[in-house]
């Protein structure tokens, strides 16, 4: 019996050669339950259950069952971490499937915490019930942002132990992504495998995910500029919202322009562009303002690996790379502008030197006061009821007549720059704190209130509730020593 309805799946990933991935099947475990299960997501991508058995569908997403016509595989990859290139691969994931949705988008399945494959590198292949609540959290949060995202459509406690650096529960996550191609992906197959693999992996990923360049003069090279364009929207939404992604190694870097591998990720409160969170970047390699120069030198990997397909001439190939490359930084700059203001309640084609700098006057302002970056934007909308003290000082209110100044002469409005900033500023984020209390509260006594609350309210972070404003505040002096870790 399937218990499934509406599975569409098309494997094309499986269809490559061998040497791609390796076919390994789940890692059955010992008792499945089901924690969480999104059925917002299971609707969108079509999915159905014939049968309400909780256990049934626990077997399911713990890979203790697989689904018919599922082709489990663990794909094979490089990157670079922290700068240092080296071989990986799905050490503790599986790729069950590729669904294609009712909208005929087409989607990876695969368990995380699936067991050991052969590219887990001593490791166990199982990851903690914890660090799954918080991939499904933040993942679940970026998606109410409206950035591209990874998403979670199920956990399953396994009911087995995990051991790290204490004893955990051990749990496996559902991850639904349009691909798990990465740059490490392209890595991997230029530094391994032959120039024909290189060429048949890229017209595949042409083909998949940007069909639109497959006529182009040079695909190769209109898919680096594809690729970049989607990083730099991709980063400059993150900088939007103050996320941290923590660990931006050449193989978390989507070719789709996804968020994904939620690790030692964070959002940032008080506004500082050095702050770092992950426990094991020391010289802030991945800080909230080196995103963007991360991303570029990326990108330059990506650039790297595809030199022998954009030209035969080694030299040309070099020059017209670099040439995409280069343009990163501006085309990079415009768009955060663009943001910024919008941020402030701006909507003009034309940015005049004179909001350029009203943009690193209010950004300066935040770092010397310590203000929250979240709260510091909606303090500006007349609307919202930021009642924190730093709000009262006279350096703010100096900024604020500055900006009413600055609407009025765009032709604009203080009404209609309030209309702006409500879609472009979050009244909540999973602030660092809320995140650990519901992930304490769960993990320790199996308490899912707080978890649940939080869920609720960064799934529509842009609606006021008064009710949850004292959640949009951090304990003072609570991120000065707050370390996120792989946890994995």
């Amino acid at each position: 019996m399937n218990l499934i309805r509406n599975w569409n799946f098309d494997n094309t990933y499986a269809r490559l050669p061998n040497s791609f991935y390796s076919r390994v099947n789940p890692t059955k475990v010992t008792s499945p339950k089901t924690i969480y299960f999104n059925d917002k997501l299971a609707s969108e991508i079509g999915i159905e259950f014939s049968t309400n058995d909780a256990l049934e569908i626990a077997e399911i997403f713990s890979g203790n069952k697989l689904i018919e016509n599922s082709e489990p595989i663990a794909q094979a990859y490089a990157g670079h971490q922290f700068g240092n290139f080296t071989m990986l691969g799905d050490g503790r994931a599986i790729l069950l499937a590729e669904h294609i949705t009712k909208n005929n988008k087409r989607i990876d399945i695969q368990l995380k915490g699936a067991g050991e494959t052969p590219y887990s590198r001593r490791g166990d292949g199982r990851a903690t019930l914890r660090s799954m609540l918080r991939e499904y959290l933040i993942s679940e949060a970026m998606h109410g942002l409206n950035i591209p995202t990874s998403r979670s459509l199920t956990i399953i406690s396994s009911g087995d132990k995990v051991y790290r650096e204490t004893i955990h529960d051990g749990a496996i996550l559902t991850r639904v992504l349009s691909s798990h191609i990465r740059v490490g992906t392209f890595e991997f197959v230029r530094n391994f495998l032959s120039h024909e693999d290189l060429k048949l992996f890229t017209n595949y990923v042409i083909n998949r995910h940007y069909p639109e360049l497959v006529h182009s003069t040079n695909p190769p090279l209109e898919l680096l500029k594809a690729v970049m364009d989607k990083q730099i929207d991709l980063i400059v939404n993150w900088m939007r919202v103050g996320f941290i992604h923590g660990v931006m190694n050449t193989d978390n870097m989507s070719i789709a322009g996804e968020t994904f591998d939620y690790g030692p990720c964070a959002f940032m409160n008080s506004y500082n562009p050095k702050t770092v969170f992950s426990s094991i970047d020391t010289n802030g390699r991945y800080s909230f303002s080196n995103q963007p120069a991360i991303a570029q030198w990326n990108l330059s990997c990506l650039g790297s690996a595809l030199l022998p397909l954009v030209s035969d001439d080694k030299q040309d190939a070099i020059n017209m790379a670099q040439e995409v490359l280069d343009s990163f930084p501006n085309a990079f700059r415009l768009k955060w502008e663009k943001m910024m203001l919008q941020k402030l309640g701006f909507n003009i084609l034309v940015v005049t030197d004179e909001l350029k700098n009203f943009i690193h006057e209010v950004l300066i302002w935040m770092q010397q006061n310590e203000a929250d970056y979240t709260n510091t934007f909606l303090a500006f909308n007349a609307e919202n009821n930021v009642s924190k003290q730093v709000y009262q000082k006279d350096s703010f209110k100096v900024l604020l007549n500055k900006w009413e100044v600055l609407i009025v002469n765009s032709g604009s409005s203080t009404n209609n720059a309030n209309k702006i900033m409500i879609k472009n500023n979050p009244y909540f984020i999973p602030r660092n704190h809320l995140v650990e209390e519901a992930l304490d509260e769960a993990c320790n006594n199996e308490n899912y209130e707080p978890f649940n609350t939080l869920l609720k309210l960064i799934s529509e972070p842009y609606t006021p509730k008064t009710e949850y404003e004292n959640l949009q505040k951090t304990p003072k002096g609570f991120d000065e020593n707050y370390n996120t870790f792989c946890g994995t």
